[in-house]
């Protein structure tokens, strides 16, 4: 008899036979020493169509059954992780099955519940940990004027706002997704741009999307990709992430770090699992040679229109005529 067969008999039954269905499948499953790739997709053909009919407390059970298991099912997983942490915090805390990219989709769309217990977790990686800090004091989040820099007079910064009491209900989700574009600054420390020098160049990128401020990334990445400032601008005022993704791909990061980059910069582009499994193909698709032609192909369109007198080609220059400074400010370099 199948997994449909089984599943089948429950739904036509009373709800109870599908109670028992759901648990005693997750059971046999865990009693096995080394499951094969069959027996795990079995597991998911069965369980994952009668979720929506068990209860809390047989969801609940499940997730603490799996969190045990060292080859759960990552389907079956990442569904009982939308659940509210009540019942997947086993899952959040233990569980093999999610990688760094599903911790940070699953911060940005459920917030400081499941981020603090995904906190929880052995050899969590740094930069989960440190955005799950932000989140936990957001008064750690500031911004004050840098120290005056040689002929450049600084305009004073505005402290950043204090968000919304985090345990507000209906606003976790949203406070997570603007966090995600938020760096947490060590107390002392400014958001000028020579908070970044001596970074490597991903390091530049993380920390400047992580800011939330535009202008620091696209300074970034002009810097990163050696095209001029108002072609980085371009490329992250699309509304979509492609021409992102084709820039972070040419640097040949990979793909983690690239994801973590773009969800900063385009967080509401990542609302559930597939729109990140969407971004990981498309980013393991684009041939580093293609996306460095790309690069080259902006550079020629920005030469071209100079040539022609429309832009004056002096982006990320030290230096600018008096007339061009005011249009060229913004192209200061990050490094």
């Amino acid at each position: 008899m199948s997994a449909s067969d089984f599943r089948q008999i429950a739904i036509r039954a009373e709800s109870g036979k599908a109670e028992r269905l759901f648990r005693a499948a997750v059971s046999a499953f865990c009693s096995l020493t080394r499951p094969s790739r069959r027996e795990i997709a079995q597991l998911e053909d069965l369980t994952l169509p009668l979720f929506d009919s068990v209860s809390v407390e047989s969801r609940r059970y499940v997730a603490a059954a799996l969190s045990e298991c060292e080859y759960a099912p990552a389907g079956l997983v990442r569904r009982l992780c939308e659940e509210p942490v009540d019942v997947c915090a086993p899952l959040l805390v233990r569980s093999r099955a999610l990688g760094d990219i599903d911790l940070i989709a699953l911060i940005g769309r459920h917030g400081l519940p499941h981020a603090r217990a995904i906190a929880r977790r052995k050899d969590l990686n740094p930069t989960i940990a440190q955005l799950i800090k932000a989140l936990e004091r957001p008064t750690l989040v500031r911004v004050r004027q840098p120290e005056p820099i040689a002929e450049a007079a600084v305009d004073s910064a505005e402290p950043v706002p204090a968000r919304p009491d985090e345990r507000t209900p209906g606003s976790a989700a949203e406070n997570a997704r603007r966090r995600l574009r938020t760096m947490m600054l060590p107390d002392g420390e400014t958001t000028s741009v020579n908070h970044f020098v001596g970074s490597s160049t991903y390091g530049k990128l993380r920390e400047t999307a992580l800011t939330g401020n535009a202008a620091f990334f696209q300074t970034a990445l002009a810097d990163a990709l050696d095209i001029d400032f108002s072609t980085a601008r371009v490329l992250t005022e699309h509304s979509s992430y492609l021409s992102l993704l084709a820039a972070l791909r040419a640097l040949d990061l990979s793909e983690d770090k690239a994801f973590l980059i773009t969800v900063a910069v385009y967080p509401r582009e990542f609302p559930h699992p597939q729109a990140i499994r969407i971004f990981l193909d498309r980013y393991r698709l684009l041939h580093h040679e293609a996306a460095l032609d790309k690069v080259r192909g902006w550079k020629a369109e920005t030469l071209s229109t100079a040539i022609r007198g429309n832009v004056h080609v002096a982006a990320n220059a030290d230096q600018a005529p008096d007339g061009d400074k005011a249009s060229l400010g913004a192209s200061l370099k990050a490094s």
